[in-house]
């Protein structure tokens, strides 16, 4: 199985802050950093780092900061599907507190201009019982049409949608749906993250996982109710988590390992990416997912 990951590549600058700033306030950084990020690209290397078979399907200036983030993902998977686009390649600044709290603001002109329907190939090139896994930073529209072909043609499909749009999708074309709770309230206006999984399940995706942060996930699907918890540790920076989260699952669930078990293990992946400082810099490495999945299996036996 192949996973298609359509989704945005942008440079992440972040400040790290003893607090967030108040409206008009200027505080100085006590720390800074730019790298590769983007939640399409995020989520794709999360996969990849799993073993999995990963196409990346991404939009890119054409500019100095394009040549580079393709010069990056090029070190972490071989099948790059990059558009470049006659825009500014799309940027972020995060501000992350002492807490590992954050903020971003992104500039997507790329990700907005986007659509892989028609300016890719990428129906001719995917396969029925290949996965697509798609996030929220694409346009409503584009993102419901991916979604809706992707299902037709017998694809497995994953949805995260963050950033959320207030702009409803039809999640009959989704197999498996990852929100973190406050999106979950968002979509269903429900507090409760179990009532919010019922009602998005009852609005057509199969599978359901809210991510809870500190306190693990929860898992519904047709057989099962469950409840992940997740190991304490001190966070230093949250930013990327949840793209960790999901692109792990995505990863094992394409390798034929249980909803169950996978999300298990991507949420002690997101726990040690917490742990640590940066977005995709902080996410565990192939052997450090060796190593989780080694543990996970000894705990079972």
């Amino acid at each position: 199985m192949t996973i298609h990951v359509v989704g945005n590549v942008c440079v992440d600058a972040s400040f790290r802050l003893e607090r967030l700033p108040q409206p008009g306030e200027t505080l100085n950084a006590t720390a800074a950093g730019e790298g590769l990020g983007g939640k399409g690209a995020n989520q794709a290397v999360a996969a990849a780092r799993t073993g999995a078979s990963v196409t990346l399907w991404a939009p890119l200036g054409r500019d100095a900061a394009g040549d580079g983030m393709e010069s990056l993902l090029s070190a972490e998977m071989s099948d790059l599907r990059l558009s470049r686009l006659d825009l500014p390649s799309d940027r972020s600044v995060i501000l992350i507190d002492r807490h590992g709290e954050n903020v971003i603001v992104t500039a997507a002109a790329c990700a907005e201009g986007f659509d892989p329907l028609t300016m890719t190939p990428i129906v001719s090139t995917w396969r029925a019982g290949d996965m697509l896994l798609m996030q929220g930073n694409l346009g409503a529209d584009v993102t419901a049409q991916c979604l809706k072909a992707a299902h037709a043609a017998g694809l497995l499909t994953v949805f995260n949608p963050s950033p959320l749009s207030a702009e409803a999708l039809d999640l009959a074309a989704v197999s498996l749906l990852i929100v973190n709770r406050p999106e979950a309230e968002a979509l269903t206006g429900e507090t409760a993250p179990e009532r919010a999984a019922d009602r998005l399940r009852a609005m057509g995706a199969p599978t359901v996982i809210v991510t809870l942060g500190s306190e693990g996930a929860f898992v519904l699907d047709a057989s099962s109710r469950l409840q992940i918890p997740a190991k304490k540790r001190q966070a230093v920076d949250a930013s990327g988590a949840g793209d960790c989260f999901a692109g792990t699952l995505a990863g094992l669930l394409a390798q034929r390992v249980p909803v169950s078990d996978a999300a298990r293990l991507a949420t002690r992946a997101a726990g040690l990416a917490v742990g640590r400082a940066g977005t995709l810099a902080s996410f565990p490495t192939s052997a450090e997912l060796a190593a989780l999945t080694k543990t996970l299996k000894l705990e079972n036996v």
